[in-house]
């Protein structure tokens, strides 16, 4: 018990020390009052810690835009037919509104890809298919929906990705 009351008295002996920088003074016409502003003028400086820098990473950052991208592509065109929700390319993910053809009126689709890779394979790429059916007294239920659309629209993705990369290359 002596022990542990002598750890707990060095910590806060130890922190009281090290926390004991005072205080500098600032002229508020040279340094930003808000905490945005600071960090935007410490951006501009080259002062601060990212944690790539921290690790050691000095490697540039590797900025992909969408029209370079096969996969974001083809899955564009591939869904184009579909009144599109979200559209994110930093997220990874396009969605479709709620989508009904007209031989089932009671019945909805909605279409979700989520980009796991930049690259063209199979798992780099996830299709899920929601379905909303609905009575006459509106009575909603919506489900995931497996069936086959989901294997076909992956396909069809890839093979139009495929030939965009190929094109892309030449």
């Amino acid at each position: 018990m002596i022990n542990f009351i002598k750890i707990i008295a060095f910590f806060f002996l130890l922190s009281s020390i090290v926390s004991c920088g005072g205080f500098k003074k600032v002229d508020t016409r040279k340094v930003p009052i808000s905490g945005p502003e600071r960090a935007k003028k410490n951006i501009a400086e080259g002062r601060g810690v990212s944690l790539s820098k921290a690790l050691g990473n000095t490697k540039g950052t590797n900025y992909e835009f969408s029209t370079s991208n096969p996969m974001w592509r083809a899955t564009l065109d591939i869904l184009d037919f579909l009144p599109l929700s979200t559209v994110d390319y930093s997220g990874g993910v396009i969605i479709s509104d709620w989508y009904t053809d007209n031989s089932n009126k009671d019945q909805a689709l909605k279409v979700t890809v989520r980009f796991l890779s930049n690259t063209v394979q199979s798992n780099s790429i996830k299709v899920t298919v929601h379905r909303k059916k609905c009575s006459v007294n509106q009575n909603c239920n919506v489900e995931l929906f497996k069936s086959r659309i989901q294997d076909e629209l992956i396909a069809s993705i890839l093979k139009k990705a495929a030939i965009l990369e190929k094109q892309q290359k030449k």
